[in-house]
């Protein structure tokens, strides 16, 4: 569904065939540049807590993230309101919507879950067997982005184990942004490994899901700022993994360790969580040089691969968010979006991908009825 005006276009994704919780996905986003910050901040919450109280009157929402044009003048006054009714998890990254305005926003939302702050720091979102942890925008001053990312994992990992939960069982999706891409990503990478390696993740067993993308905080100085999410009250064989072999190649390949996309099966649906996909092949190279349609296409290519792995198409996909290192590239991609997903939520924004060769790149979540396995209801 999309609600639009003059200035601001909400498109809306509904979940309903489980058999108790309803799934939606948000995206609000502003269609007047001329408006100032503060006018176009007021006129997406005004907006979106309008469509909240009447087209999701029994939602809660359970994740939110806002992609600023400028995250050190923008933040505080963003913050300032949320503080005053957040309830749940909140991203808030520099990444400027290519459409020429300064902010857009992607909500999560619920029914039937309670929603509430534990005291380790993660957003909890429970119903039936199952909680849900959130967290957005975790960062910490340490000296390089290798040092920050081994932190924010430490940290995480004491408030998995908080929540009587571990990094290789539970966490689901991973999200980094990386201030200076180019310069801060080799950092990440390393960091990441090292951890991966001591709690046993390896190519033997598994990674997790993520996106390491271009994008920066309100502080120039945090280099690696993280979004994450587990949950508590999986069995084994209930979160499995997606790699699409004749069209990607292994992360471990080129010394990277996430998965390409994770599934994690409940007794009336499928989540499936879709990492940073690019315009690469099998061996993990960049396919397509140069060229954004191409890139694209091939991109979507990719996705297509891995979501028919999990038994799911673009049909399913919820919400996708598309990055862009050359904003001269923004009308192209968007009018192939606009005309091959007309009724999909999804933001195009300024975020340079982790190698220079790549244009373009995309992550999504998509949903899809299941029945007849053993596993609880969502």
């Amino acid at each position: 569904m999309t609600i639009k005006t003059d200035d601001i276009r909400t498109d809306i994704f509904h979940f309903a065939e489980g058999k108790t919780v309803e799934e939606f996905h948000v995206m609000v986003q502003v269609e007047n540049p001329a408006l100032s910050y503060e006018q176009q901040l007021e006129m997406l919450q005004k907006t979106y807590d309008q469509i909240k109280g009447s087209h999701l009157k029994e939602a809660r929402q359970v994740f939110k993230r806002y992609y600023l044009s400028d995250a050190a003048n923008q933040s505080d006054s963003l913050y300032e309101w949320e503080n005053d009714c957040a309830d749940c998890a909140i991203s808030v990254v520099q990444q400027p919507p290519l459409n020429g305005t300064k902010i857009a926003l992607w909500a999560y939302l619920l029914t039937d879950v309670q929603t509430r702050a534990n005291e380790s720091g993660l957003f909890e979102v429970s119903h039936g067997a199952y909680r849900h942890l959130w967290n957005g925008s975790a960062h910490n001053l340490a000296a390089n982005s290798e040092y920050q990312t081994r932190l924010l994992f430490n940290e995480y990992i004491m408030q998995l184990a908080a929540e009587g939960c571990t990094l290789r069982d539970n966490c689901v999706r991973t999200w980094f942004f990386v201030n200076d891409i180019d310069l801060n990503y080799g950092g990440v990478v390393r960091a990441r490994n090292q951890v991966f390696f001591t709690q046993g993740l390896t190519r033997d067993t598994h990674f997790i899901a993520s996106t390491g993308i271009g994008g920066r905080g309100a502080d120039q100085n945090v280099l690696s700022q993280m979004d994450n999410y587990a949950v508590s009250g999986l069995t084994p064989g209930q979160m499995w993994y997606l790699y699409a072999p004749t069209h990607l190649n292994r992360t471990s390949d080129y010394g990277v360790s996430f998965e390409r996309g994770t599934a994690v099966d409940y007794g009336d649906r499928r989540h499936v969580f879709i990492s940073g996909t690019a315009s690469i092949n099998n061996k993990g190279e960049v396919v397509h040089t140069g060229n954004i349609v191409k890139q694209t296409e091939r991109m979507l290519e990719n996705v297509e691969v891995l979501l028919r792995e999990a038994d799911c198409s673009f049909a399913d996909v919820g919400q996708m968010s598309v990055y862009l290192r050359d904003t001269a590239d923004y009308h192209v991609v968007n009018r192939i979006f606009a005309e091959r997903f007309p009724d999909t939520p999804y933001v195009i924004v300024y975020a340079p991908v982790c190698r220079p060769g790549w244009l373009i790149e995309m992550e999504c979540m998509a949903v899809k009825a299941i029945d007849g396995n053993t596993f609880e209801a969502f």
